[in-house]
């Protein structure tokens, strides 16, 4: 009975692990998607500004990917612990 309360606890904590993963990849995804789409919007309206915009959408694209990444290794290193 004790082992399957252990194989229990691991699938849960894998399954977590697995979605809070693919959230945060999810998310990244949205996010980055949507910066990218408003960023070519406004250089659309104001071409001149072009080199800031890109910059500043480089910028917050990296500012997502790293919160992603961060969420990732935090999901696996839980699954990790437990294991």
């Amino acid at each position: 009975m004790e082992l399957l309360t252990i194989l229990l606890d691991l699938s849960t904590a894998y399954a977590g692990a697995g979605i809070g993963a693919g959230i945060a990849a999810i998310g990244a995804g949205i996010g980055i998607g949507r910066i990218g789409g408003s960023a070519l919007e406004s250089m659309a309206r104001q071409p001149e500004s072009t080199g800031d915009i890109r910059t500043n959408m480089i910028v917050a694209a990296a500012l997502v990917e790293g919160a992603a990444f961060f969420g990732i290794i935090v999901c696996l290193l839980i699954a990790l612990k437990v294991a």
